[in-house]
This record gives C-alpha cells, structure tokens and sequence, in this order.
C-alpha cells in the first residue's frame, strides 16, 4: 500500500494505470503456488461432459481447514436427504 501512494504522487495523473502502480509478478506467484501445490486445487477431468460434471459436483470435507479422517463420524459420512435426485 505505502509503495502504491508513492508511485501515485510521483507520476502524472493523467499517465497513470494500475500496470504502473502495481507489481503483478508477486499475485500471479501466489496464484500459481495455489492451483500448482494446495491441497485444495484439482486438475478438471474432462474426458467427456458427464465426467466434468461430476467432478464439479464432488464435495470433500477433508483437508486443510476441514475434517480429519479420526474426527470424521458417521454423520458427516452419510448422504443428506437434500442430496437424493442431484
């Protein structure tokens, strides 16, 4: 933020763009860290329509911020009625 309102006091208004005030080299590092190495982030299966559809319906309560498998009961393995007729 305090190199942002630097960059904004020294440019000219008029030539200013948020290419010129922000580094994007470290946001597309963090992004690439995410969907390359979490937990959370999955390539899509795309061998056919149905297959992609599934895999975006998948819901997994395990992994970081959720469930482990020993705190994991019954109840949390079950299908919820809601669920019937998806």
């Amino acid at each position: 933020e305090r190199v942002v309102r630097e960059r904004m006091t020294t440019q000219d208004v008029e030539a200013i763009t948020p290419q010129t005030l922000i580094n994007i080299r470290p946001v597309v590092a963090a992004i690439k860290e995410f969907f390359g190495t979490s937990q959370l982030s999955q390539f899509m299966d795309q061998n056919n329509p149905l297959s992609g559809l599934t895999h975006k319906r998948r819901l997994l309560a395990l992994g970081p911020g959720g469930l482990s498998r020993e705190r994991a009961g019954l109840e949390v393995r079950d299908v919820h009625p809601s669920h019937y007729g998806r």
